[in-house]
């Protein structure tokens, strides 16, 4: 299929324009007009980049691309070799943020839910990216963490009492540790985000609701992984998702 297809298809998939974002979204660097491999990743790091090429990816599709508000302009050092690496092969970058957070099937979220039992009940925060419901069936923290560790192959932080029995569950995948106070005052027993900073581990042991970091590159592997395998399937084109680790 052709570049500029594939980037007005996603962009209808995932209503990349009703978003305010950090990033643009959509094709970031272009490359060659025929797509007829597609690699994903959530970060479009050097890393992805050498891993998408030497596979012979056309085009690469990431969560977290590049031109991001308020960061340097220039050109040089790191984002040097980037844009170096995709324009030497000929590969194009295209990059989903919000709408990919937000997509009720496909998205970070949608996905995250699926693999954790969590049955959605509505949406909160920025752009109503965040989510809230309940847990498919009640269970203690600590064997709610036990699953996390399963399912994604990563040990949360959990702060709170393990032992707790938990009902209700709010989530956001990546840096939504901001999200807190929105998620306590909907009268959830726990809230469940890739990343935590200080103040959050005061709150959960003042009010009583656990915190649970699951790892901000953890919680976000599935949305793209997703939309790269709806790609495939919807236009027989080949997909294949490079899972760079990333301890954070």
């Amino acid at each position: 299929m052709q570049l500029c297809e594939l980037n007005d298809y996603i962009g209808r998939l995932l209503e990349t324009s009703r978003f305010r974002d950090y990033c643009p979204n959509g094709i970031q660097v272009e490359g060659r007009a025929e797509i007829l491999r597609i690699a994903s990743g959530v970060t479009a790091s050097q890393r992805l980049l050498e891993a998408a090429t030497a596979w012979g990816a056309d085009a690469i599709l990431v969560h977290h691309g590049y031109f991001w508000r308020n960061e340097d302009a220039t050109v040089t050092g790191i984002k040097k070799r980037r844009l170096a690496h995709l324009l030497q092969h000929d590969v194009s970058l295209l990059a989903y943020h919000l709408p990919l957070d937000a997509h009720p099937v496909l998205g970070n979220n949608a996905q995250l839910a699926q693999r954790l039992e969590f049955l959605a009940q509505g949406r909160f925060g920025e752009q109503d990216i965040a989510w809230y419901g309940e847990l498919k069936q009640a269970k203690a923290l600590g064997q709610l963490a036990e699953n996390i560790t399963h399912s994604l192959q990563r040990a949360p932080m959990v702060i709170g009492n393990p032992s707790r029995e938990l009902r209700r569950i709010a989530w956001c995948s990546g840096a939504a540790q901001g999200y807190f106070e929105q998620a306590i005052a909907l009268g959830v027993d726990a809230f469940l985000t890739g990343e935590i900073s200080e103040q959050n581990v005061h709150l959960a042991q003042e009010t009583g609701v656990a915190f649970i970091a699951a790892g901000h590159h953890a919680t976000e592997r599935y949305g793209v992984q997703a939309l790269g395998e709806h790609l495939a399937r919807q236009f027989k084109i080949e997909h294949c998702f490079f899972d760079m680790d990333n301890p954070v």
